[in-house]
């Protein structure tokens, strides 16, 4: 006999990568210049030069493809530290960073960690369906609290979804799905109701920032969520500003402010050894150190979403201007189900909302070459005249 819940998830993908091998599918049947894959955020940008220049250098040194400490090895997650002190004036040090294999295992070890017994984590919906799998494997329950009608965050909301069983809320910003970044007065707003619901509660709400898109950012600063509210833990990844999504490797950050910090840190390594997370790629580690706070051309982005947006919004669809990371958070104009089939129809592949814990959406990720999106502008405009936008 088997973990029928694990067996379940192993025999069931989630929408997105069920989207992206129906793709692979689809363009041996259409042929790959008639689908239009926007399932994935795969990212297309080409890494930048310091990481090829830092692989060369890296593998003349000795040892290089040897274990290092379970929690990382101690020169990257120092480097990392410095980074964040030069960045926020947070006095954050080598331990307090746990290296991870992307945000993924990053988000696992967090969740955890934290879990002290039925637990119940916050995500501002729309979120990144994973977080789901990952709360629920950590004996945990997602519950979803939608934002506004133009996404930004209702306080609100999260505040009446605190319970006595509450240990975190996960935030998302720049956001997948919808692209929006989270405003420092909507973070300092979230911070003090948390407070408020701390003293209510008499137990630490911590603040989860999932931040693998913080550098993809089209004009808009991303606020340090570590210098507005002291309970906070960072997880990031290097995935999409170095173009390294198949590297496997980012890491943990708690705030040396938070309440607990040792603690916390300690139940981050005991969760990392528990689930396999320990000794995060060697060689990667110290690439992506030798490279912090430089990204993959951003520009490529920023010009695939202007060329998007003014496609779907001249056929006439309604989506938010993204802020950052790589998504378009289109309304369906009509049933959504039926939107989304009619899209795949024309060999559009979008992922339906409901996977994000919202209805009457899709989401299209533009993180594709330029002329995939150049080319699927008669296929919007096909899709538009079925749903009774254009004549």
């Amino acid at each position: 006999m088997v973990n029928e819940k694990m067996k379940a998830l192993g025999e069931t993908r989630s929408v997105i990568r069920e989207l992206f091998e129906f793709g692979k599918i689809l363009k041996r049947e259409r042929g790959e210049e008639n689908v239009f894959d926007f399932s994935l955020g795969n990212p297309s940008a080409p890494v930048p030069d310091c990481v090829n220049e830092a692989i060369e250098n890296r593998l003349k040194d000795g040892n290089i493809h040897n274990y290092t400490s379970a929690q990382g090895d101690l020169s990257a997650r120092a480097k990392i530290a410095e980074y964040h002190r030069n960045r926020t004036g947070i006095d954050i040090s080598a331990d307090n960073i746990y290296m991870t294999y992307g945000a993924a295992s990053a988000l696992s070890a967090v969740f955890l960690a934290l879990n002290t017994g039925s637990c119940e984590y916050i995500a501002i919906a729309p979120f990144f369906p994973e977080y789901k799998v990952f709360t629920e494997s950590a004996g945990g329950k997602l519950v979803a609290v939608k934002t506004k009608d133009d996404f930004s965050l209702d306080v609100d909301a999260v505040a009446a979804a605190v319970t006595e069983k509450t240990c975190c809320v996960i935030l998302n910003s720049p956001n997948n799905p919808v692209g929006n970044v989270y405003s420092e007065k909507e973070l300092k707003a979230l911070a003090a109701a948390l407070s408020i619901k701390r003293k209510q509660t008499g137990r630490t709400i911590y603040i989860v920032s999932d931040e693998p898109y913080r550098e993809i950012t089209y004009g808009k600063d991303v606020p340090d969520v570590m210098n507005i509210y002291d309970d906070t833990i960072i997880c990031y990844s290097f995935s999409k500003t170095l173009s390294l999504a198949g590297e496997r490797i980012g890491y943990v950050a708690v705030s040396p402010k938070a309440d607990c910090t040792g603690e916390i840190y300690s139940a981050v390594c005991g969760a990392g050894r528990a689930l396999g997370y320990v000794c995060a790629p060697s060689l990667f580690q110290r690439v992506v150190t030798d490279c912090l706070g430089k990204t993959a051309d951003i520009a490529v982005y920023r010009r695939n979403r202007d060329l998007i947006y003014e496609i779907v919004t001249r056929c006439g669809f309604e989506c938010v201007k993204p802020e950052g990371a790589f998504y378009l958070f289109i309304k369906c104009p009509i049933e959504s189900g039926k939107f989304f089939e009619i899209c795949k129809g024309e060999g559009v592949l979008v992922v339906p909302s409901e996977s994000f814990g919202v209805n009457g959406y899709v989401r299209l990720a533009y993180c594709v070459p330029t002329d995939v999106i150049e080319r699927s502008a008669p296929h919007f405009e096909i899709i538009a005249k079925k749903c009774g936008l254009m004549k």
